[in-house]
């Protein structure tokens, strides 16, 4: 009689079309039992799956308690995670990015079966679509954050999303190159915006590259006139067809800075002006009293650009513009990236901050005259090498001249037999010309030890007289002899 699997062994049995299929019991997400299949061609495969289930079980990973199709998740996701956790405008950008791309895809594959090779088809598919880079990278993006959080509740046991190759950003032609204004570009486009009423909004974004929803969430209760500082706490922003006013999004952005004179004296000005009360207290409003649609900021700030003779930007450039001006001014990273409310001097550095002509023409110049410097210097002492040697290096170089000569000829050359190079150009000997400079420097250092000695000998008899009229003849002639043995001396 066959023995009777326990509860929990699980049980395999061949199937009508020859296949094999195995079930067991195991726990779900939601608490409660349930029975899962497997399958293979062999009776071992199945085997194999099912120590496999049961390992997970053992281990307290629960399995789904449903078949969740991706479409599903992502509605599930939509509203009960990003919605209650999330700001309106992400909210907003994640179900467009699902009802655009995701679901009519991938909505009818079934979660845990999807793969890196489904997904990766799919990103594919939408390059070949015409999207660009950046907003392929946002589908991937939102994808993994769905996944991600299908991990979390156990329902996948890896983020697909995350394994997939994204396309190389775009260069050349077309790539869009974030060209920030000069410092001429600015002064031009500020001379010119003056006399509008919303001048102080784009002093803001020039002086401390703030955000269009921050200046247009910019309230008077977080101006401090009395002590020349600004808090910035919240902004406002379009989420479908409402304006909303929210609070920043990270720890950074949130931050206090100080008002400069100018900044300063506009805000004073734009204060006195006559304009309706706003229900939000901004600072900034139209002349009804209402928030300013962010479309229309930006609208006017082209029709500037345009009456000021200076390139037309995105608004966002601007943030770059300032980066590049406080870069230009060498202010410290750390300090540009408070200023900016940037996560870390990382993005400031490598995003908003670069490197234009002027700025490179500037470097090179710089280089130019240090190079320059240097040569001069070095034409004007012309024994550097001998700075390092002592008083009897003279010596020392004459002895050792022909190692100094093999190691010259060797990185000129390349190496002893020309490794670096074949040109025989480059292999002359010259030892000729080496030993030639040596000498000079023997001969230089000899007259200036002989002069150095006979200045001590000089100074000595000098102190141990009162005058040279009072030396005996005996130290006039001893003074004579050393000198002359001296001069010997160094002759041999």
């Amino acid at each position: 009689m066959a023995r009777r699997n326990a509860n929990g062994e699980g049980t395999i049995y061949r199937r009508k079309d020859g296949r094999y299929e195995g079930a067991v019991y195991v726990l779900t997400t939601s608490g409660t039992r349930k029975r899962v299949r497997v399958y293979g061609a062999t009776r071992a495969e199945v085997s194999k799956k099912l120590t496999e289930a049961k390992a997970k079980n053992d281990q307290g990973i629960p399995v789904a308690d449903r078949s969740w199709k991706l479409g599903e998740y992502l509605d599930y996701w939509l509203e009960e995670v990003v919605k209650p956790g999330k700001k309106p405008k992400t909210y907003e950008q994640y179900e467009l990015v699902t009802r655009r791309n995701l679901k009519p895809s991938l909505g009818q594959r079934y979660l845990s079966k999807l793969t890196v090779r489904d997904v990766q088809t799919f990103i594919n598919q939408q390059s070949v679509d015409g999207y660009s880079a950046r907003r392929v990278e946002m589908i991937r993006n939102t994808l993994s954050s769905a996944l991600t959080r299908a991990m979390k509740e156990e329902l996948v046991n890896r983020n697909v999303a995350r394994l997939v190759d994204l396309k190389a950003p775009e260069t050349g032609a077309e790539a869009v190159e974030v060209a920030p204004w000069s410092f001429d570009e600015v002064q031009r486009f500020l001379s010119v915006a003056r006399t509008h009423r919303l001048y102080p909004a784009f002093l803001l974004a020039l002086f401390y590259g703030m955000r269009r929803g921050e200046i247009l969430g910019l309230a008077w209760k977080d101006i401090n006139l009395s002590d020349n500082t600004l808090s910035l706490r919240q902004q406002l922003q379009r989420v479908g067809r409402e304006l909303l006013l929210t609070s920043l999004k990270t720890k950074t952005s949130r931050r206090d800075l100080p008002l400069v004179e100018d900044m300063t004296k506009a805000l004073e000005e734009l204060r006195a002006l006559e304009l309706p009360v706003s229900e939000e207290d901004l600072v900034f409003r139209t002349n009804v009293g209402t928030p300013i649609e962010p479309r229309n900021f930006v609208r006017t700030f082209w029709k500037l650009c345009e009456q000021s003779g200076v390139r037309i930007v995105k608004f966002h450039h601007l943030r770059h513009s300032q980066a590049t001006m406080l870069e230009h001014l060498q202010i410290p990273v750390k300090t540009a990236q408070a200023i900016l409310g940037h996560s870390s001097p990382a993005v400031t550095q490598q995003i908003y901050q670069h490197g234009g002509m002027n700025l490179k023409r500037d470097a090179l110049e710089l280089l130019q005259a240090r190079l320059r410097e240097t040569k001069t210097a070095q034409a004007d002492t012309p024994g550097r090498l001998v700075d390092a040697i002592d008083g009897n290096g003279s010596r020392q170089v004459s002895r050792q001249s022909h190692i100094w000569n093999d190691l010259l000829a060797w990185i000129i050359s390349g190496g002893p037999r020309g490794a670096r190079t074949l040109d025989t150009l480059l292999k002359r000997s010259t030892s000729n010309t080496i030993q030639q400079r040596i000498t000079e420097v023997d001969v230089l250092l000899r007259d200036s030890r002989r002069h150095w000695l006979i200045g001590i000998a000089a100074v000595s008899v000098a102190v141990k007289r009162k005058s040279l009229s009072s030396l005996s003849q005996q130290d006039v002639n001893r003074s004579a002899m050393a000198s002359s043995d001296l001069t010997r001396q160094d002759a041999t």
